[in-house]
């Protein structure tokens, strides 16, 4: 094979991926921003506020390492939502059943069907923990759009790189003999063969 040939393959090829790589990039660019807008406004129309610094609500140990950086702000992202779900609501349905799960308490209440007070703490349990389920969902779904934005810097930066080498290797196809031949694997030795 020609050696001009070889690199105009190798730089044909550079650029198609630098090409679908840019592709790639935008689509990634365009899930982020979807995602980071659903979260944002779905969020946003459910006008939950994180408990104002210094109330008692932020005072627990268990609370406060992890809400204090949002007191008194509306949750408009992922991050808030995992941190309200994981760090106050679950915190506040543990003490209220003495660790015990929604299905514990559930068995229980169907076990002694007479019990009002704990009915009305099952069903209690079943909204925090559905509230927290749907939290959590908004955070997985604002963390994917995360993953998205680095997919499409990294596609973007590769590229770019694809592009450069590309065009060098354009610059360089100028410069290449049209008769020289590529010899691929000469000079390397032989290996020996075993004789029995």
């Amino acid at each position: 094979m020609r050696r001009k040939t070889f690199d105009a393959l190798l730089t044909t090829v550079g650029l198609i991926v630098a090409a679908m790589l840019l592709v790639a990039g935008g689509l990634l660019t365009w899930a982020h921003s979807f995602v980071q807008s659903e979260v944002h406004s779905q969020l946003s129309a459910q006008k939950i506020f994180f408990p104002p610094a210094g109330s008692d609500a932020l005072k627990d140990p268990a609370i406060k390492p992890y809400l204090s950086q949002y007191a008194g702000q509306q949750m408009t992202d992922g991050a808030q939502a995992k941190a309200y779900a994981d760090h106050f609501i679950a915190v506040h349905l543990q003490g209220m059943t003495g660790g015990q799960t929604y299905a514990q308490l559930s068995s229980k209440a169907l076990a002694n069907p007479t019990d009002t007070k704990l009915a009305g703490q099952v069903q209690t349990v079943f909204r925090g923990e559905t509230l927290r389920g749907l939290l959590l969902n908004a955070y997985a779904f604002w963390q994917m759009g995360q993953i998205a934005l680095v997919g499409a810097i990294v596609s973007f930066v590769a590229a770019g790189v694809l592009l450069v080498m590309s065009l060098l290797g354009f610059w360089h196809l100028r410069r290449a003999s049209a008769t020289e031949d590529l010899h691929l694997g000469e000079g390397r030795p032989v290996p020996a063969v075993a004789t029995a």
